[in-house]
């Protein structure tokens, strides 16, 4: 199982970027919930976002609800992070995992994509 994180590069305060996290080897309905996570630097790692895989629900941190959307594209094993109105707060390294259950953790990891936002 592999999960590819990609999209991450370097953008001005208030623009956009689209993460994308490709997952082979099982199928993303084999998984419960993929998410996204961030780390800057010097700071623990945070969540952002996830998504329910058989009933699409998306919850969102606070502090990227509004600016935020993760969605999904079952026939292409991917799942996707549109990231609007970006602050230089947001400048981090992006994980994407995924769960196979609900409330054991996630079981597989993304290597992480780099997003930085300039002031």
């Amino acid at each position: 199982v592999q999960l590819q994180a990609s999209g991450g590069g370097l953008v001005q305060a208030g623009g956009s970027l689209r993460l994308s996290c490709a997952v082979s080897g099982r199928t993303l309905s084999d998984y419960v919930v993929v998410g996204w996570f961030r780390q800057a630097p010097g700071k623990e790692r945070e969540f952002v976002a996830n998504i329910r895989w058989n009933r699409a629900y998306e919850f969102y941190s606070n502090s990227v609800k509004g600016r935020f959307t993760i969605s999904r594209d079952n026939a292409k094993n991917t799942v996707y992070l549109q990231m609007n109105t970006l602050r230089p707060e947001d400048t981090a390294i992006y994980f994407c995992a995924a769960a196979l259950k609900l409330g054991a953790g996630y079981d597989y990891w993304g290597q992480g994509t780099q997003v930085t936002v300039s002031s």
